[in-house]
Order: C-alpha cells, then sequence, then structure tokens
C-alpha cells in the first residue's frame, strides 16, 4: 500500500486516486450534460475555453476535495472555488487595478533560499504565511497529488481513445 505520513497524518494515495477519479468524472459528465450547442466559429471558440476552465475548476476542486481539509493547500483551494462560485452566483464584477512595483535588486549572499522560498509560496495554494519546514512538507504533498492527478487524465485519456 502506498501512503504518505505528513504532519502526524498518513494519507493513502490509492484512496486519494480513487476518491479523485469517481469525482473528476462525475464533474466531467456535468460538463457534457450542460453544454449548450454550438452556433458560430466565434462562439464556438469561447465555448472551448469555458470548458477549458471547467475542466481546469473540476480537476482542482476533484483533487482538494479527494484530499479533504488535512492540509492547508487543499483547504485554499476549496475557499478560493466557494468563493469562486458565489461570486458566479451573485454575477458581481469587480475590477481590481494593481500597482506593481518595482523592487531594488538584493544582493545575492544570503538571498537565494529567501527567494525560493517565494516562489514555491507563490505555486502552492495556501502556502504564504507557512515556516519553511511547513512549505516543504505541503509542497511534497502537492506535487504527489499534482502527478496523481495527470496519471487519472491520462488513464481516462487513454480509454476513452481505445
Amino acid at each position: 500500500m502506498t501512503s504518505i505520513t505528513t504532519s502526524g497524518v498518513t494519507l493513502n494515495i490509492k484512496s486519494c486516486r480513487t476518491k479523485f477519479a469517481h469525482r473528476f468524472v462525475r464533474y466531467l459528465l456535468q460538463i457534457r450534460n450542460h453544454a449548450p450547442p454550438s452556433s458560430s466559429s466565434s462562439s464556438e471558440e469561447k465555448l472551448i475555453q469555458k470548458r477549458r476552465q471547467r475542466i481546469k475548476i473540476a480537476a482542482y476542486s476533484s483533487m482538494a476535495h479527494a484530499v479533504g481539509p488535512r492540509m492547508n493547500w487543499s483547504r485554499a483551494l476549496l475557499f478560493k472555488l466557494r468563493n469562486r462560485a458565489s461570486r458566479h452566483r451573485k454575477k458581481k464584477r469587480v475590477v481590481v487595478i494593481r500597482r506593481r512595483t518595482k523592487k531594488a535588486s538584493r544582493s545575492s549572499q544570503g538571498s537565494v533560499p529567501v527567494d525560493q522560498a517565494k516562489k514555491l509560496r507563490r505555486l502552492v495554494p495556501g502556502a504564504k504565511s507557512m515556516d519553511l519546514c511547513s512549505l516543504l512538507e505541503e509542497t511534497a504533498h502537492y506535487i504527489t497529488c499534482l502527478s496523481t492527478q495527470i496519471k487519472v487524465m491520462q488513464a481516462l485519456a487513454d480509454h476513452l481513445s481505445k
């Protein structure tokens, strides 16, 4: 049996893979059943973009639900998806304009691990305020789950292409 132990929590990868696969297939069926008929080529491109976005959201949501609230990244994704759904229901569009300021370049002495940790914090959901040890554990788990996601999607694609 394949399992990972992080922060005292043992996660069974096989059961995560199975939970992810079941939920993801269910979401894919919902996406297929709610697809409107296409009319023109320009609207068809928009429909493809919407469908691609829905599949991406379904994949992330399925993985976060399969892991559950045990990991920070899954809680962050579930929170983000829940807020996205509530904003979508309210149909309020708020435009936020951010100004990017160019930071002064730092010397390369001692800032390399800090810069790499910043990059990781941007990639892993919910990792903004973690210490380095927790960040590395969450990153390892997140990568494992992403690879599981890829394997399930590849298996679905292989099965459907036969």
